[in-house]
């Protein structure tokens, strides 16, 4: 897949929007990663105080961004696929550094891991989809904006993070719910703090 002229186009989209337009995205293009773990560690502390289920779910969505990171690392280390910031003839100068060789283009892992948390914070929570969806979607767009990713390789992130994350979720909900049960009845300090007490009975 060539996305080379879609990149070019939006780099130099980039080049001519107004200097704090570029330097918000340049912030966000790392940091925005903050605001979801920002978001998990809001929803595990909500759902110490609900049922099994709901703290099972907010356990598992950082897991399973993790899990998220990892397929999508693991796809990147057998493509090596060279950032278009060093490949793509005539393209303008990257907003930001360009990755050493060796740290590959395809998939975007920034891309992966949104979609990840955007997907698993929206298992969770179903209305936060109205906000991690968006979320991501600029954190992808992010990526090739700045210059360090092609189109299809955010793409590809956001649909390969966001998959492992439903299906990790589907799998895994019912699992770590009988823990988490567990993990109550057994009265520990320290295991109840984490899992929290459940509702008030």
């Amino acid at each position: 897949m060539d996305t080379s002229a879609l990149y070019r186009d939006v780099t130099e989209f980039a080049h001519r929007t107004p200097e704090w337009v570029r330097g918000f995205v340049e912030v966000w293009t790392e940091a925005g990663l903050l605001l979801f773990g920002a978001l998990f560690a809001a929803l595990w502390w909500r759902a110490r105080r609900l049922d099994d289920r709901a703290a099972a779910l907010a356990v598992l969505a950082p897991l399973v961004t993790a899990l998220g990171y990892v397929v999508s690392e693991s796809v990147k280390s057998v493509v090596d696929e060279e950032r278009p910031c060093r490949a793509v003839a005539g393209a303008v100068t990257s907003l930001v550094a360009c990755p050493p060789t060796g740290d590959w283009s395809f998939p975007s892992n920034h891309s992966a891991i949104a979609g990840a948390a955007a997907v698993a914070l929206a298992a969770t929570v179903r209305k936060l989809a109205l906000l991690t969806v968006p979320m991501a979607l600029l954190m992808a767009f992010s990526r090739v904006f700045v210059g360090v990713h092609y189109p299809h390789d955010v793409a590809m992130g956001l649909l390969l993070g966001g998959s492992v994350a439903a299906l990790a979720m589907v799998l895994l909900a019912g699992p770590m719910s009988r823990i988490v049960r567990s993990v109550r009845d057994s009265r520990a300090v320290g295991a109840v703090w984490f899992t929290g007490p459940g509702p008030a009975r």
